[in-house]
């Protein structure tokens, strides 16, 4: 993908984005290993498992996920991954997962990574992106509103904890044009 490795700097701290390779697996695990479990809660398995970790490379091995890495010069910050299912009638739609370290929080890491997220959406054609997350994740919610994405459905119960207790689910999404339209995406040009 055209335009990684980059580096910015983000309150101060020196971060690298640039796009995940098959040889991230290791580092991935480790870095889910500092999450929450409510900070895993959205996400449709578990990436605290080698299996899915496994799976996750093979993914972005045969071009069905685009993962944007960022990191500073010993671990990975944060993520922001395109999902592309395989049913024909939503090719033009991708899921956008966006995950950052707890001790990274409150850098602007979301936003970047999402943003990033979108110019890969853009590159490879991508029209709509959807975004699930708890309704109780208010700074996520907070980030993609602002980004111009709009509550599409609330999953009543949609998904367990590992306690056993059901939680809502709120599904948003975005029109990739219309983000381009606003001017958040850089680097592409209107």
């Amino acid at each position: 993908m055209e335009g990684f490795p980059k580096t910015v700097t983000c309150k101060g701290q020196t971060i690298t984005v640039r796009m995940m390779t098959t040889t991230d697996g290791p580092r991935l695990c480790t870095f889910a290993q500092q999450l929450s479990d409510h900070d895993l809660l959205f996400l449709r398995r578990d990436i605290t498992k080698q299996s899915t970790i496994d799976t996750w490379v093979r993914n972005v091995a045969d071009g069905t996920m685009y993962t944007v890495l960022a990191e500073d010069q010993t671990r990975i910050l944060g993520y922001g991954s395109l999902y592309r299912n395989d049913f024909d009638w939503s090719r033009h739609v991708a899921e956008l997962r966006v995950l950052v370290a707890p001790q990274a929080r409150k850098l602007g890491l979301g936003r970047l990574l999402t943003r990033e997220a979108f110019n890969v959406a853009l590159a490879l054609g991508i029209e709509k992106i959807v975004a699930r997350m708890t309704p109780d994740q208010t700074g996520a919610r907070t980030v993609f509103e602002e980004l111009g994405f709009r509550p599409e459905a609330l999953l009543r119960n949609e998904v367990k904890d590992r306690s056993g207790k059901t939680h809502d689910i709120l599904l948003m999404a975005n029109e990739v044009a219309t983000f381009l339209a606003r001017g958040e995406a850089y680097g592409i040009p209107r």
